[in-house]
């Protein structure tokens, strides 16, 4: 198992401090999560990507159709198993059969592996369970695995506005497909429970749209423990009817680059960092990376070339970039490995439990860079202990205490993903 990825010296004692006024008062903060998940139940998983500046902790990304659960650590995963009966159970009392259906036209043998480690999450708690492919149209396609591991694709049957397989009836439907490309035919009308919902897929979700409510819970969080809510939350802007190829929209993003340059600048005098602040511009919807740039000047916004101007206007499946978030760059000084690669945390959820992660690691990406890029490789979390709870000392310096911190963070954007679920059903 790796050694735990550190932080960079100088920053510690700022890290230390947050962590240990979170720690202090982790009975007040756990009542309060549960009195918020009895208004607002969480959705049924998800990943959140997090970035540890030393001098601030806060999530970058949330990802309600997760992929990467084969990085997990497999000797934890019996904590995984009970918390997906739980979360599978709280929405579906009688639910036995389910019925996944993976993203569709893709060739990557890791996504397959993340799902075939989905199947066995959810078999070793119970249930049965088979695929159901969008973009199968006769015969089931079976696919090996590098693991060895064998799955199976099946056609999806629609009767009577429920979806089904040849010979099995599913009593609801696991999405596994983030619907960047539109919510297919197939998939609308049915009286079956599907979740996550189809309406929280990527055609229909926006990133600011969760970052506006995660806002909001940190503002909630905030008064109850008494911090301030930037240290755990990311400033964002963001800008609409944006085309990269024919420049138009681009005086809206440089108008609120510079305003979050100039919030950031204030913020980090405030707390004497000398670091230099610095922008994330992504694509408002979307994932696997990309249309993702740094940005450290305004300036370069004002002479981006055409490649990046073409690196920035299409994301997954060629869907053109319409909108974007300009969001507060996080440093990540945390590092891993004998070469010091740059790190950061990607924690998983089945429903309000946390049930590890891992992390994110690039040696070819520097501190200021999304390391959501080819190259990357990934390493499970090294915990002793589920990071659900914190030891009993409360020392800010024991791993444990530090991953318990981090599920900390993950469930406040795992609640605001619950806000955004409640919000788009009423």
């Amino acid at each position: 198992m790796p050694t735990t990825p550190h932080i960079s010296a100088p920053l510690q004692p700022c890290l230390h401090a947050l962590e240990a006024h979170l720690l202090t008062q982790c009975q007040a903060i756990e009542a309060w999560f549960e009195s918020e998940w009895r208004k607002t139940p969480a959705p049924v998983y998800g990943s959140v990507d997090l970035r540890n500046a030393g001098f601030k902790l806060a999530p970058i990304d949330m990802n309600l159709f997760p992929a990467g659960f084969n990085n997990l650590n497999p000797d934890f995963l019996p904590i995984a198993v009970a918390a997906a009966e739980r979360a599978i159970h709280r929405i579906v009392p009688a639910a036995k059969n389910i019925l996944i259906i993976p993203e569709s036209h893709t060739r990557n043998l890791f996504y397959f592996e993340n799902i075939a480690t989905l199947k066995h999450i959810l078999a070793s708690a119970g249930f049965i369970v088979r695929f159901g492919s969008l973009s199968l149209e006769h015969a089931p396609t079976t696919i090996t695995l590098p693991s060895t591991r064998t799955l199976t694709l099946e056609p999806l049957l629609r009767v009577n506005h429920q979806l089904q397989l040849e010979g099995f009836q599913p009593d609801f439907i696991l999405l596994n497909n983030d619907l960047s490309e539109g919510i297919p035919e197939v998939l609308q009308g049915i009286t079956q429970t599907m979740i996550p919902p189809a309406e929280l897929g990527w055609s229909h979700r926006l990133k600011s749209g969760h970052f506006q409510v995660y806002a909001e819970v940190i503002d909630d969080f905030a008064k109850e423990v008494n911090v301030d809510p930037w240290l755990l939350a990311p400033l964002f802007r963001h800008c609409g009817e944006i085309d990269f190829m024919h420049q138009e929209g681009m005086s809206c993003l440089i108008a609120n680059a510079e305003a979050l340059f100039q919030d950031l600048q204030e913020k980090y005098n405030h707390y004497g960092i000398t670091h230099k602040p610095f922008l994330i511009v992504k694509a408002d919807a979307g994932t696997y990376g990309m249309a993702v740039m740094t940005v450290r000047h305004p300036d370069e916004l004002r002479s981006m070339n055409r490649k990046q101007r073409t690196k920035m206007s299409t994301t997954k499946g060629g869907q053109p970039v319409r909108r974007v978030i300009i969001q507060e760059g996080v440093y990540s000084f945390e590092t891993a490995g004998d070469d010091q690669s740059v790190a950061e945390p990607v924690v998983y959820l089945w429903g309000d439990r946390v049930v590890g992660g891992f992390y994110r690691v690039h040696k070819d990406r520097a501190s200021d860079e999304s390391l959501n890029a080819p190259g990357m490789h990934f390493e499970p979390m090294p915990f002793s202990h589920g990071c659900h709870e914190p030891c009993s000392d409360h020392s800010p310096a024991a791993a444990q205490n530090q991953f318990y911190i981090y599920g900390l963070v993950a469930k406040l954007s795992m609640l605001a993903a619950a806000r955004e679920m409640k919000e788009q059903r009423t």
